[in-house]
């Protein structure tokens, strides 16, 4: 007996994603300024390899082609982000007008080709200029966001529908400033938590700048990467363990934007830290978006552990299940963490509609004899994961969007080149794209609006 076909709501978005820095390249051309990580990849051993993303998968100047590539898969909408340098070489003032042209150019053709620009303002390219001046720990990066962000609008507002301000905060906060492995590469656990407190800050601020210039149909959220967390264990203290990792890794982001609010242990270590919460900036965090765009790979298993700073968490690679270079392959997590997020927030949020903004795996694809790339894992990875936004959506998850990432193979931040997400192959060395047997697959998805 065949399974019964998973349709999905007639106006659900299908896209892909990718972000500036990972495949524009191009990094010293039209008066584009230096971003951290063009310094970061220049520093030994914080890039595998040596890699850095001067040239990338070359799309500034192969956008038009990129642009056929999404309209012969059936795109509906394509999520990229604006590099900030190229805008605003020094971070404020003087505005590059070559490098609003770029995007001029990008959403002409998007919408040319009838796919719906869904564009992220801040995807961790920060200038470097602005990193010098005290970066995302500096509460002067608030304003310098706020200006960048009007800047972009009122360029591209009366085109570009849908904006999303930042790109997994936790990214920007953790990984940039406490654990130090992307850039601008801070080890120091102060930094990390008031970066964390002004990317929510600033979010909010730019929130009410876009809409003060937007036309009033344009749609505003922020993308929040989400790792549902669950005990090692059934005790007591695992139990915990994972509770507090929830607080410090998605609460953290969650709470504020959402509730405006933080969690009790979020304040615990704001109070240790010696930072302060202030209620008016609450207030702004908490400024209302319509919609919250969810990344999601893998999920996170705990046991309790008083040796890791902080979080007293340590994590679990569970025996027997299946992994990709990176994560566990866990596709039951991402249904859970929907209907989580629906039931704790939505009673709050009426209103808000959820994107799946970012879901894939990386494998190691090649090119097979016959100029074909057979990545069944990835083709296996997306039905689990697109099955369980069907059940969430039956379960009365308001799912609006599904974007796959990535449209391309890229330069995968502290990774380099080796890990690939792309349902399109790229050659680094020549740039030839090759659709993968994924991406074909997706295609179809597409045209049926939904699973066999």
């Amino acid at each position: 007996m065949n399974p019964t076909p998973k349709r999905f709501p007639n106006n659900f978005i299908w896209g892909s994603a990718t972000s500036s820095y990972q495949i524009e390249g191009a990094w010293n051309e039209d008066g584009r300024g230096l971003s951290i990580w063009d310094t970061f990849c220049r520093q030994p051993g914080t890039v595998y390899h040596g890699a850095n993303g001067d040239v990338a998968a070359d799309h500034y100047h192969r956008w038009r082609e990129d642009i056929a590539l999404m309209a012969s898969l059936g795109l509906k909408a394509y999520r990229f982000s604006v590099a900030w340098p190229r805008i605003l070489p020094e971070g404020t003032g003087r505005v590059n007008a070559a490098g609003l042209d770029f995007y001029d150019r990008l959403v002409d053709g998007l919408l040319e080709q009838g796919i719906d620009p869904y564009l992220t303002l801040y995807h961790w390219d920060l200038p470097q200029i602005l990193e010098d001046r005290g970066g995302w720990p500096d509460r002067k990066i608030v304003d310098a966001f706020v200006e960048y962000s009007t800047v972009v609008a009122r360029r591209l507002g009366d085109r570009v529908k849908h904006w999303i301000t930042h790109n997994e905060p936790i990214c920007t906060s953790l990984l940039g400033y406490f654990w130090g492995i992307h850039a601008p590469g801070i080890q120091n656990p102060t930094s990390a938590l008031a970066a964390a407190y002004h990317v929510i800050l600033s979010h909010g601020a730019a929130v009410q700048a876009l809409r003060s210039v937007l036309p009033a149909d344009d749609q505003v959220g922020i993308t929040i990467n989400l790792t549902p967390a669950y005990p090692a264990t059934d005790t007591t203290e695992d139990r915990e363990a994972a509770r507090r990792y929830d607080a410090y890794m998605n609460r953290l982001f969650l709470d504020p934007v959402l509730l405006g609010s933080y969690p009790p242990e979020v304040l615990d270590l704001f109070t240790m830290l010696g930072l302060t919460v202030s209620p008016d900036d609450l207030k702004t965090m908490s400024t209302p978006i319509d919609f919250l765009g969810i990344n999601y790979y893998t999920r996170s298993v705990l046991r309790n552990d008083p040796s890791v700073m902080f979080l007293h968490a340590d994590q679990v690679n569970p025996v027997g299940n299946e992994y990709s270079q990176m994560w566990e392959i866990y596709p039951q997590g991402l249904y859970d963490l929907l209907t989580r997020v629906w039931r704790d927030y939505g009673p709050a949020q009426p209103h808000l509609r959820l994107l799946m903004t970012e879901n894939g795996i990386c494998v190691p694809d090649d090119v097979d004899y016959d100029h074909r790339v057979r990545d069944e894992r990835r083709i296996r990875y997306l039905e689990g994961h697109i099955g369980q936004i069907w059940q969430a959506i039956q379960a009365g998850v308001p799912m609006d969007g599904y974007f796959h990432w990535s449209l391309l193979d890229n330069f995968e931040w502290s990774y380099g080149y080796r890990m690939r997400f792309g349902m399109v192959f790229t050659d680094f060395d020549t740039q030839e794209r090759i659709i993968k047997d994924s991406g074909h697959w997706y295609a179809d998805v597409i045209k049926r609006n939904g699973l066999a």
